[in-house]
């Protein structure tokens, strides 16, 4: 695979963030050359509610994504979740075209395809179709049956869809930029790819990716996707209660929430926990200017984030994967640093939870290493991975055809197939 350009964009409720990145052989992460966030406007709950506020938003950082980069962004991988998103699983049964061959690419085309020929609504479309095991004559748990022998094949997938009248909004404010679509990926699978170790998908976890008005969610067992979805609550509903709860504007109850947040560590001489906090220094418009840390925390904020752990603990025993993912959780996206997060977490759910930060990728990464950008890393990723499968997908097309070569072939195939592999 050549070096290639890929840029991905994370359309949120609170930020709209453009990353650019280099992808090459040579080096096994994707290298970010250029990033820019600028705050939503027209998104919530992540649906497109203006679509003219979106765009000039857009335009700006892709702008600013462009100049730091230096290269022009025409394509791009899109984040898209919220309460449209749903998932179910599928299964799929095929014969092996040759049986005393081995199983080749097309055979596991056609096995995918035959698990996504379901029964879909006009107003849905799929955005993600993913393997979970195959099965060859009767054998499961592999991952891959490419080259291997047999007469059967079956695979489990779980497939994802979403709003078509979303992806539409989306592809319609990226079109008034120039930008085409690559591809959309749901923000939840694309945080699981930026956050989640191999060992932590292999035991089962779940991972929950908390924005600013949903939380996105996705739980694997023994290495696979089996269940995904999206709670139409976020971060921004804590900045709400704290507004109401102090009296202040949201602009001020978003400030004292991420001073809380980066406070909550910090400790009275005596080693307890600091109450009364001076918050002097955010020149609050309301004259606040103390406030007491277990008031704020124990009365407003945990008990809106405890409320949001048990919808993700609906979910899970709704899946039905609750007792195969020793894991625990891994919470990120921006709400992931909300004071008491993790405790509330823990409390609610039962299971050992950590805090997921972005990874696997290089280059200029200091400001796109935080919980909130593992969305838009993960895209990255998703783009390196899609960029390998059709490589490998051309080079085993070519092969089969040396393998298939006989005298009778027709000119006409030959030039057909020199054709595909030409840009």
């Amino acid at each position: 695979m050549a070096d290639q350009i890929i840029t991905g964009i994370d359309i949120g409720s609170s930020k709209l963030a453009v990353v650019v990145a280099n992808i090459s052989d040579e080096e096994e992460q994707p290298r970010v050359m250029g990033f820019a966030s600028v705050p939503s406007a027209g998104v919530k709950r992540g649906q497109i509610v203006d679509i003219q506020r979106v765009t000039d938003a857009l335009e700006q950082a892709v702008e600013q994504a462009e100049r730091m980069a230096g290269s022009k962004i025409d394509h791009a991988i899109v984040s898209v979740g919220g309460p449209h998103i749903e998932s179910l699983n599928s299964n799929g049964v095929v014969a092996v075209t040759n049986p005393h061959a081995e199983i080749h690419l097309d055979d596991v085309t056609r096995v995918i395809d035959a698990a996504n020929a379901i029964s879909l609504s006009s107003t849905r479309q799929v955005v993600d179709v993913l393997p979970r095991e195959y099965v060859v004559d009767g054998q499961g748990g592999i991952k891959n049956p490419t080259g291997m022998t047999g007469v059967r094949l079956e695979v489990n997938t779980h497939i994802i869809t979403a709003s078509q009248t979303t992806l539409k909004n989306i592809e319609r404010a990226l079109s008034d930029l120039g930008i085409t679509i690559d591809g959309f990926v749901f923000s939840g699978l694309a945080s699981s790819l930026s956050t989640l170790t191999e060992t932590e998908r292999e035991l089962g976890v779940a991972l929950v990716d908390i924005g600013g008005g949903k939380i996105d969610t996705c739980i694997f067992a023994e290495g696979a996707l089996s269940y995904s979805c999206s709670i139409p609550v976020g971060a921004r509903h804590v900045t709400n209660d704290i507004a109401v709860g102090l009296r202040v504007s949201l602009e001020s109850a978003e400030k004292i929430k991420l001073y809380l947040s980066k406070q909550s560590h910090k400790t009275d001489h005596d080693g307890k926990p600091r109450d009364e906090m001076d918050i002097t220094d955010l020149h609050l418009p309301e004259g606040l200017t103390s406030l007491s840390f277990k008031t704020v925390v124990d009365g407003i904020i945990r008990p809106r984030m405890e409320e949001m752990f048990s919808g993700v603990l609906e979910h899970i025993d709704k899946s039905g994967y609750g007792t195969q993912i020793p894991s625990g959780l891994v919470i990120t996206g921006g709400g992931a640093l909300t004071v008491s997060a993790l405790e509330s977490a823990r409390r609610v759910v039962g299971m050992p939870a950590r805090i997921g930060t972005p990874d696997y990728i290089t280059g200029l990464v200091d400001e796109v290493m935080y919980p909130q950008y593992a969305t838009l890393t993960g895209l990255l990723i998703s783009a390196k991975q899609q960029g390998e499968r059709s490589s490998r997908s051309g080079m085993k097309d070519f092969d089969s055809l040396l393998r298939g070569f006989t005298p009778k072939i027709s000119f006409k195939k030959i030039t057909d197939m020199v054709k595909s592999f030409m840009p």
